[in-house]
This record gives C-alpha cells, structure tokens and sequence, in this order.
C-alpha cells in the first residue's frame, strides 16, 4: 500500500468517524467498524461496537460485528501464545490459552493444551480446573455419561490437591445435584459450608437435598441421564431471585406453549416438540421419552452442533430430515430444540419459520434467567 493509498485511507476513517459521531446509526457504526478491521485493529472495532450496541441494543448486525472482533482478537492472542510456548513454556500461558479456548467452544483444543501442560508441570492444577470445565460442557451438551463421569474424576482430582478449592466444590455439588446423586451432592454442599462459601444457590441445593440417606452409584447415575436424554433436575436458580426467576421461566414456558399449538396447525404437522433443558412440551401422538421422533430429533441436533463446531462453519440452527419413515422438521439454539414431525407434501419453510420463531421467542423471553 502506498502512500497516497494510506492517505485516503485514513481521510475515509476521520470522515465515517465524524459521521458516528453526529448522527449515529447501527450502519454508521458497521461501516466505521468494517475500516477497523481492514486496518487491523480489532481492539478498536470491538470498543466501537460496545459502544453501538449501548445506543442500539437489538441490532443484530452490531452484535455479529463485535462476536466478529472478539473472535479475531483470541486468534491474534492463540497465535501469540502458541509461539510463547514453542520458545520457552510457562504454566499460567497453558493456563491462559485452554481459557481461550474454553471461551470459543473448541473443547478438543481445551483437552490438548491441558494434557502437554500437565505433562510439562504435573502440579499444575488450574489448567485441570479448565479441562473439567471442559468436559462438563461436553457432558452438559450431549448428556455424554462418559465425558460427565470424566469431568467428576478431575474435579475429584484437584479438591484432593486443593481441599479448599470452592469453584470444585461448587461444581462438583453442581453436578451431582443434577444427575440425582443426592449423598454425593450434599457432602460437597457441606464443605462449602465449611468453607464459608455460601449463596444463594448454594443455600437452594441444602434445602431441596435434605439429609439423603445411603451411597450414590455415580456411573448408573450418569448412564441413565444419557439413556433418557435428560437430566435429572433442571439448573437452579438462587433462592432470593427464586421468585422473579420462576416467574419468568414459566412466562417463557407458557408463550412456548402456545407457539406450538400454532405450530402443530400448520398443514401436514403430526407431532411437534419443545425441549429445553431437561424440560419438554409435546403434541401429537407421543407417550414418552422414548419416542423415535424425540430421539431422533435429539440426536441428528446434537450431531449437526457438533459438526458445525468441528468445522468451524458457524452453528446448525435449522434442518429438515427423512428419518424412520417420517419428516423431521428442527431448528435448535443451544439446549433449546423445537421438531415437528410432518407429511413428507408438508411445507416445510413455513414450518421452519415457524420453528425458529418459537426458539427465538424463548430465548428472548428467558434471557434474563441466571442458569
């Protein structure tokens, strides 16, 4: 680039500046922010689209500029201390890149860095602390009883090389609490006591716990949340929000609830699902869990998700597929899953639209929930 290139460069930016400034728009801060990024400077291009989304909060464009940013500067960072770590390794650079990459998803890159960081400093236990958090994203997303079993290992692992450590604890009384184990729950919900590391949350799980009697079987525990498809209690919400929380998941499971009788009127339409969670609203000919529609449904989302990650494409959002001799309509967007199995002469855009409405009205309605 010469120089006189450089100049007009840097005349468009002074101008699309000035035009933020005196009349601000989402599209005067997206063709601001598009120099930015052309420049290279992400770190700029992300405080500008803060600060167009405190003036415009719904704009769409605005949020994927900034996930854009963000994104950009995490890689320009892995890169960084990718080379840090060629040269000469140090355990809080392990550290700092496994959070990254924790942060953007990519769980199979989480795994490597933990396991040479441990190989390198074997005492090493906040990169362990990562790796659980890890599996316990993978376990949490596909109900994968090996990843959830894997996850409990190494959190065992760091409590016993760190008895006080209240974020092991937390998760593993978290954990436990979910899939049912109520013995094991409440050993860890009493060391936080202990610990003196109380909320409300943790004040919740002590009162719906009880003083359960006799052993856990952790493993069949875990199974048997994988075999079903769903766990065995739904996240908590701390108590002194308990209500407001409660009333706002109900809203949002109500318009839910009328959205797919919508859904379910729609030409062609035999059966139609809502599942977010471990919770799930049905209608047509459906008697349980076990329904080949819901576990197909189930199970071509996830895979789609995970595929998506892996390839780095974006993420599945919606989908049509002949399965088990019936159309399966989907749109999904992380644990929420709205299906609709239908006549194969069925209109499935109308279908889809209406599906990806129903998901997105949820979201919007239970965004404020604290899981």
């Amino acid at each position: 680039m010469n120089l006189i290139q450089k100049l007009k460069i840097w005349k468009e930016l002074r101008r699309l500046e000035a035009r933020v400034r005196q009349t601000p728009s989402p599209s005067t801060f997206i063709d601001l922010g598009q120099v930015y990024i052309n420049l290279g400077m992400h770190e700029r291009t992300l405080v500008l689209a803060d600060e167009g989304l405190a003036l415009f909060p719904q704009s769409a464009e605005l949020r994927k500029l900034r996930r854009f940013a963000h994104k950009t500067r995490l890689n320009q960072r892995i890169r960084e201390l990718r080379a840090s770590l060629a040269g000469s390794p140090r355990a809080e650079e392990y550290r700092e890149l496994a959070g990254i990459f924790l942060e953007i998803g990519d769980l199979e890159s989480v795994q490597q860095v933990c396991e040479e960081c441990l190989r390198r400093f074997p005492s090493e236990t906040g990169v362990l602390l990562i790796q659980a958090r890890a599996w316990l994203s993978t376990f949490y997303r596909d109900l994968s009883a090996r990843a959830g079993l894997t996850a409990v290992s190494q959190l065992r692992h760091l409590v016993r090389a760190e008895p006080r450590s209240e974020v092991g604890h937390r998760l593993l009384a978290e954990v436990s609490f979910r899939v049912g184990a109520d013995r094991i729950a409440r050993r860890h919900v009493d060391e936080l006591y202990r610990l003196e590391a109380v909320d409300a949350e943790v004040e919740t799980m002590r009162d719906e716990l009880g003083d359960p009697a006799g052993e856990d079987d952790l493993e069949s525990l875990f199974h048997a949340v994988e075999r079903r498809g769903a766990l065995t209690r739904a996240p908590l919400f701390p108590s002194t929000r308990g209500v407001a929380a409660s009333r706002r998941s109900n809203d949002s499971f109500d318009r839910a609830r009328a959205a797919l009788v919508q859904v379910t009127r729609l030409e062609g339409v035999r059966k139609a699902a809502y599942i977010r969670g471990s919770k799930a609203l049905v209608r047509g000919d459906i008697r349980d869990s076990k329904d080949g529609f819901l576990r197909i449904s189930r199970v071509v989302a996830r895979a789609a998700q995970r595929a998506a990650r892996r390839m780095d494409i974006g993420s599945f959002n919606k989908g049509v597929v002949d399965a088990d001799g019936q159309r399966i309509c989907l749109c999904s967007y992380g644990e929420v899953l709205a299906a609709v199995a239908c006549a194969p002469n069925a209109p499935t855009d109308v279908i889809l639209d209406e599906l990806q409405e129903l998901v997105a009205g949820s979201l919007a309605v239970g965004s404020g929930r604290d899981a």
